[in-house]
């Protein structure tokens, strides 16, 4: 068994939502799409921020938000840097993460700096919470490196996002939790997952 990830560029709108960090326009429909869910299925959303008012497409009625700041209304209230992610019944189906990219993109936020999580660390932290077969989506800087939890953990997308010239560039990655039997395979015929 072997794949090769989806990679690709999104230039995209800046976004509509004055609210720092807030995904550009037409992201969040394109995201679902790689996280493989249907409208329906719930998606958790990390460091949500004000994902609520996003104006296009994408965010379905059963998703629900965590985030630091309570003046936002999230769903979950929670440092993601130091506490685990909220369980949901057989796992979540997908959860997609937009944590600050760097200690002073942070500072942007009501939490600052000193809650600034490891991308690396909060990457483990959604890919633990996610189902077998679901998928974790990821945008950041950093394409972090997945836990080596026995050869159960693959990426199946990497994409550029941009709002367009002498913009920051970010990396939409997508990770799946494979399921046992998928994982007991790609190890037998040494495949790296």
């Amino acid at each position: 068994m072997s794949y090769r990830p989806i990679t690709d560029v999104w230039i995209l709108a800046r976004p509509k939502v004055a609210y720092y960090g807030a995904y550009p326009s037409g992201f969040l429909a394109r995201a679902r799409a790689l996280l493989g869910v249907h409208i329906n299925d719930s998606v958790l959303h990390v460091c949500s921020g004000m994902v609520r008012n996003y104006p296009f497409s994408g965010l379905g009625p059963n998703d629900k938000t965590i985030d630091i700041d309570e003046g936002l209304k999230p769903d979950y209230v929670c440092d993601v840097a130091k506490h685990e992610l909220p369980l949901y019944s057989g796992g979540w189906p997908a959860i997609l993460a937009d944590p600050p990219y760097t200690p002073e993109d942070a500072d942007h936020y009501t939490c600052g700096r000193e809650s600034f999580p490891d991308p690396r660390q909060l990457l483990a932290r959604c890919l633990d919470r996610v189902r077998a077969g679901g998928r974790v989506g990821f945008l950041h800087y950093a394409w972090p490196r997945p836990p080596d939890w026995m050869g159960r953990i693959k990426c199946v997308a990497l994409v550029g996002v941009i709002t367009g010239y002498n913009n920051r560039m970010r990396a939409f990655s997508v990770f799946e939790k494979v399921k046992e039997l998928e994982a007991r395979e790609a190890k037998r015929d040494g495949v790296a997952v």
